[in-house]
């Protein structure tokens, strides 16, 4: 399932044309492949209330029945019910157990735990720990985020108890994706070590790609806090510097993407080291067993 935030489309009229092209493509090819499954897609919403477009990009997103809406910073109760109107669900981005349970008594349809290390805005708890105290209650759907970026992490966020594997910055760096080279770029020539953690460009905290900071004239070993009460999403940042135009978000998982394939080659390659993951998951078990019984 593919995913973008509706802030991308700037101006926001222009959201209206990539919903409508996405369906009718999507409708065009499910009539060539009728034997085929066509996946869903996914339109991200940030709920706060700095968000001025919130209401129209919504509309919108119900006006085309957008499958399934991701909503982030703030749960909202008639968001929900607008989305589930048309039969479409809702998934909530949290970063800890509370606003799970928040999200879920708002009627979302299902969590997203954002764990450390995560691009963009995240949170800072183990995805043990976080999948842990979700799966303690809650047996809905979960696609677990942070820091995934091949096979073998897709097989440990299954492992972990979620039923999906959330990722973004490993298709950032693909030849379809619309961001601009230097940010592909970047991503390939860095690792987790490149990463920042900061409030400062958007004021909830989130994961940046160092050298884009240094870009922008910033140290990003002395960044300063920022003003949580002046969040401005509908502008992209309350900078000079703006995230996500300038200020390139970004998770710790990037040491392992090392070139700029095609969408279809990136996946191709993630099934691949999924399986060979599950492969040598249970040979080392085996041989472990097999130690064991040695002793």
């Amino acid at each position: 399932m593919g995913a973008f935030p509706a802030l991308n489309a700037r101006p926001a009229s222009l959201l209206d044309e990539w919903l409508h092209r996405i369906n009718e493509e999507l409708t065009a090819w499910a009539t060539a492949n009728p034997t085929l499954r066509v996946a869903p897609f996914a339109v991200n919403q940030i709920v706060h209330k700095s968000n001025n477009r919130l209401e129209q990009d919504l509309a919108l997103c119900v006006k085309h029945k957008v499958p399934v809406i991701i909503t982030s910073l703030g749960a909202r109760e008639e968001l929900n019910q607008a989305v589930h109107s048309y039969g479409g669900i809702t998934l909530h981005d949290v970063i800890n157990n509370r606003f799970a349970h928040k999200a879920i008594e708002k009627g979302a349809d299902g969590l997203i735990p954002v764990a450390a290390g995560g691009g963009g805005h995240a949170g800072t708890l183990s995805p043990f720990a976080l999948m842990q105290e979700i799966r303690e209650w809650f047996d809905g759907p979960v696609a677990l985020a942070g820091s995934i970026a091949n096979g073998a992490s897709i097989l440990a966020a299954l492992a972990c108890g979620a039923d999906l594997a959330y990722m973004g910055s490993a298709f950032i760096a693909t030849r379809e994706a619309n961001a601009p080279d230097m940010y592909k770029s970047m991503i390939v020539d860095s690792s987790a070590d490149d990463i920042v953690y900061t409030n400062l460009f958007t004021g909830v905290h989130g994961n940046y790609l160092k050298p884009s900071v240094e870009n922008a004239g910033l140290d990003p070993a002395n960044l300063p806090e920022s003003d949580a009460s002046q969040m401005d999403f509908g502008s992209g940042g309350n900078m000079e510097a703006k995230a996500w135009r300038d200020i390139w978000g970004c998770g710790q998982g990037i040491g392992v993407i090392h070139d700029v394939p095609s969408v279809a080659e990136l996946v191709a390659r993630l099934e691949g080291e999924l399986q060979h993951a599950r492969t040598s998951l249970d040979e080392r078990l085996r041989a472990t067993v097999a130690r064991c019984n040695t002793l």
